[in-house]
């Protein structure tokens, strides 16, 4: 494979799988960043004490120490305001460990990748991301967050002179797979077994 074409490609689609709403595309700075990680705070310390059917916008402006027009003036519904806080606790905390080789990379990328994302938590913040998504910004951003991810393993196999797949590539035969069985069909491929079927895709956009 072109190793050129594919940084290229990569580079091109992480950016385009990343595209959202202005307002989601960026972390606020200033006083609307305050705004936003106190009312985030709340939201999570609520979920904590009363559960999902607790949450209120009320409630979540008084923890927060907001208004609640505030919140509904810059999140809209209670919906929306749940869908930003997953998109935000499903952002990536660092880039993958580099383990030596794509292969190895990819691997174990894939396994914490669908490890994370099936787990219980993993699976509410995956729903409340998509309920509160009307324009699919969201979406687009969680995307986004995966295909930067393996952009960085790409490029890290490019500067080792590895030969790579294109990122859509990678994208369509790992993630979209995993993503279909955590959403879709659940079942052995994301419980205990996890670690061997993300292995298996891997091997299968990797052959030997």
């Amino acid at each position: 494979m072109n190793a050129r074409k594919s940084a290229e490609a990569a580079s091109g689609a992480g950016t385009a799988g990343a595209k959202g709403s202005p307002r989601k595309s960026a972390r606020p700075g200033g006083r609307s960043a305050r705004v936003q990680e106190s009312v985030h705070r709340a939201v999570r310390e609520l979920t904590a004490e009363r559960g999902r059917e607790g949450l209120t916008v009320p409630a979540i402006a008084a923890r927060a120490e907001v208004t609640p027009s505030t919140v509904y003036r810059r999140w809209g519904d209670l919906h929306e305001l749940l869908s930003d806080v997953a998109v935000e606790r499903l952002r990536p905390e660092g880039p993958p460990e580099d383990h030596g080789s794509l292969r190895a990379d990819l691997g174990a990328w894939a396994e914490q990748f669908l490890e994370e994302m099936a787990s219980a938590a993993g699976r509410a913040y995956i729903r409340d991301a998509l309920a509160g998504d009307p324009d699919g910004s969201n979406a687009g951003q969680c995307s986004g967050y995966a295909a930067e991810q393996v952009r960085t393993v790409l490029d890290r196999a490019l500067a080792r002179d590895e030969a790579v797949p294109e990122l859509e590539e990678v994208m369509d035969h790992l993630v979209a797979p995993m993503m279909y069985r955590i959403l879709f069909r659940p079942g052995p491929e994301t419980g205990p077994g996890a670690v061997d079927y993300a292995r298996s895709l891997v091997e299968r956009l990797l052959p030997a």
